[in-house]
């Protein structure tokens, strides 16, 4: 039996294109994949070839959350791994977020912020 690989999770934000631009700027990652999706909503698929975020959006997220994909930010936060935390931070906060809970043990550094939605990233480092 191969090993399973983790390849995307998907996310609801208030807006698809503006998430997705804030992770290429920050991460440098790419658009894979955008156009319309489930319950007529739209999604932009963002991150590297090997794996992405799927960011979605309702056209009235407004509506009630009768499950996941009605929920702006349910997710507690995301892991992004970079080789330089430093380098990274700085980029971060040249583009107006706020870092905090800056932490180092075994086996790498690591802090966070929070985008637009409110939802939690965490930048490590085990360099």
């Amino acid at each position: 039996m191969s090993t399973a690989i983790f390849e995307h999770v998907n996310v609801t934000v208030a807006d698809p294109k503006k998430t997705a631009a804030m992770l290429v700027k920050l991460f440098d990652w790419k658009i894979r994949w955008e156009g319309p999706s489930k319950y007529d909503g739209y999604t932009v698929h963002v991150g590297t070839d090997d794996a992405y975020i799927a960011v979605y959006t309702l056209p009235d997220s407004a509506q009630a959350d009768a499950e996941s994909y009605y929920r702006i930010g349910s997710i507690n936060h995301f892991g992004i791994l970079v080789d330089d935390l430093k380098a990274a931070e700085e980029k971060i906060l040249e583009a107006g977020y706020k870092t905090h809970s800056h932490q180092t043990y075994d086996p790498g550094s690591r802090f966070y912020f929070h985008d637009d939605d409110e939802i939690e990233w965490e930048v490590v480092s085990y360099a």
